[in-house]
């Protein structure tokens, strides 16, 4: 288990670096900062004493340089924008981030195993087709158009919600029903697959001739047995959600890494777009090594090889 984490630790670096990479050279494609932070009638010496003050002075591949050697000491700059350092800047915005998608996450398998198990159980009927309907709508829907009709429904219209920030549960409700819609329609799928796949399998219809009752096997049995595709899919929309972060982010004014991103992208904050994208980077890594772990203790056939 050590080589094979080390061995996906290495990888991972590699992708991280190439991922770094682009992002450095690409942002620098958005122009300069000094026709942001500077007057239009600046002199030569306050855009030189701007361009030293944030390592603007040199070509852009000894500023990769530089970035490079600072990165590895765990310096990312200091942010143009906020004017502190751009790791402390990214910290502080991570764990919103972390704790939407936490939320929002554990909202869809719920709902996804609740639904995906329904149509599985009762295949071909009524219920199998409704929920196959509306698994196909909700994974279909534009994360952003869902976000503007929820604040002109339920904000403007209703005035039951908040239509920004994060002061208060309510105005967590649409940031978090932005982001989870499009998984639940997606992993109701996947539970449905998978369960329809295990449930006409020799085993369960032995269970089910001993006597054994609906949800005792539904549940215990041939959902465990269902659980690795689901986890996988899970795992992989988990990465995926610092998109919808994004949407949130701009839609709802709701703080987090998107937020924060899109800033540093507006206001051409190179150290705070860099760290930002290392820090998710990681994240991803992270999150895609422990659902390999989780899937090996979920089924033991597996090997991590």
């Amino acid at each position: 288990m050590f080589s094979y984490i080390a061995r996906r630790a290495v990888s991972g670096f590699i992708t991280l670096l190439g991922v770094v990479v682009v992002v450095f050279f690409l942002s620098r494609l958005t122009g300069s900062p000094i026709d942001l932070y500077l007057p239009e009638g600046a002199d030569a010496a306050q855009i030189e004493a701007f361009k030293i003050a944030y390592g603007l002075d040199k070509t852009i591949f000894e500023q990769f340089a530089v970035f490079v050697q600072n990165m590895a000491h765990g310096d990312f700059g200091v942010s143009i924008w906020q004017q502190r350092p751009a790791m402390e800047a990214v910290l502080s915005e991570m764990p919103l981030t972390l704790l939407l998608a936490a939320i929002a996450m554990s909202i869809s398998i719920v709902i996804a195993i609740i639904l995906g198990s329904l149509a599985a159980v009762y295949r071909f009927g009524l219920i199998d087709r409704l929920v196959t309907f509306l698994s196909l709508v909700t994974s279909s829907l534009p994360h952003f158009w869902f976000a503007l009709v929820g604040i002109l429904i339920f904000a403007v219209q209703l005035r039951l919600l908040p239509t920004s920030g994060s002061g208060s549960w309510l105005s967590w409700i649409l940031p978090v029903a932005t982001v989870s819609i499009g998984p639940i329609g997606v992993l109701t799928q996947i539970v449905r697959g998978a369960m329809i796949d295990v449930l006409s399998s020799g085993y369960i219809r032995n269970a089910r001739a001993r006597g054994f009752g609906g949800k005792r096997i539904v549940f215990r049995h041939a959902l465990r047995n269902a659980a690795l595709p689901i986890i996988s899919v899970a795992g992989d929309i988990a990465a995926g959600m610092v998109n919808g972060a994004v949407i949130v982010s701009v839609v709802f004014a709701f703080p987090g890494i998107g937020r924060l991103i899109v800033g540093a992208i507006l206001n051409r904050d190179f150290p705070v777009l860099q760290a930002s994208i290392l820090v998710i980077g990681i994240a991803v890594i992270v999150l895609n090594l422990v659902i390999d772990l989780i899937c090996t203790i979920v089924d033991p056939r597996i090997r991590l090889n």
